[in-house]
């Protein structure tokens, strides 16, 4: 039987990847939490053979917490589901130590293709990403001043970029907007730009938009 935790923040996302891998992976286990905390609780209470995991959640990030579970759990295969674009994160949570990184848009069956990859021991990317590393059409990101970001300071950068004020920044990541203008500052520094305008043009002249 296998045992899958599933960590995001909308319930309604929770149940719908329960009812798709139910039908995948007759018997299978699952549990839920909404939050970095509560994953690690679960975590600690039970052994878990796969984690899906969301990257914009509530207080710490998804890619933080995935930094803590390959220190504690380096085995445990965790494939990220975003609704950030590929060319957004992918890089950064496969570095960080995901088994693999997809979509939430991606179709049904490419999820049940990907947790039975990476619990064979492999790591799963998309088609297209696949062809985009393999063209080398990435950028050395150590080369660019957005590397030097934290996994958080470049979730706000992300949402700035996208149009979203610090107040709305603040309701998705369940974050003051006092925290929100402190990253928002530190992305300010680290970019060398002036205000939030050039942050979008940045992001633009990078591809770090759609």
């Amino acid at each position: 039987m296998i045992r899958i935790l599933i960590v995001d923040d909308h319930a309604i996302v929770r149940r719908g990847l329960r009812e798709l891998l139910s039908d995948e992976f007759p018997g299978a286990a699952f549990g839920e939490a909404p939050d970095a905390r509560q994953a690690l609780e679960q975590l600690r209470k039970k052994e878990w053979d796969v984690a899906l995991l969301d990257i914009a959640l509530p207080g710490k990030s998804g890619l933080d917490l995935l930094k803590e579970l390959r220190a504690e759990w380096p085995r445990l295969p965790v494939l990220v589901l975003s609704a950030h674009p590929e060319d957004q994160f992918a890089v950064r949570a496969l570095k960080a130590g995901a088994g693999g990184y997809m979509t939430k848009e991606c179709a049904p069956e490419e999820l049940a293709k990907a947790v039975r990859k990476i619990l064979a021991g492999g790591r799963y990317v998309s088609s297209a990403l696949a062809e985009t590393l393999a063209m080398g059409v990435t950028k050395d990101l150590s080369c660019t001043p957005h590397e030097t970001l934290s996994d958080r300071e470049y979730e706000v950068m992300s949402r700035i970029a996208s149009g979203r004020t610090v107040t709305e920044i603040g309701e998705e990541l369940s974050l003051s907007p006092k925290t929100i203008s402190t990253y928002r500052s530190r992305v300010l520094l680290k970019l060398r730009v002036k205000n939030s305008a050039a942050i979008v043009q940045y992001a633009i002249r990078n591809g770090l938009v759609i």
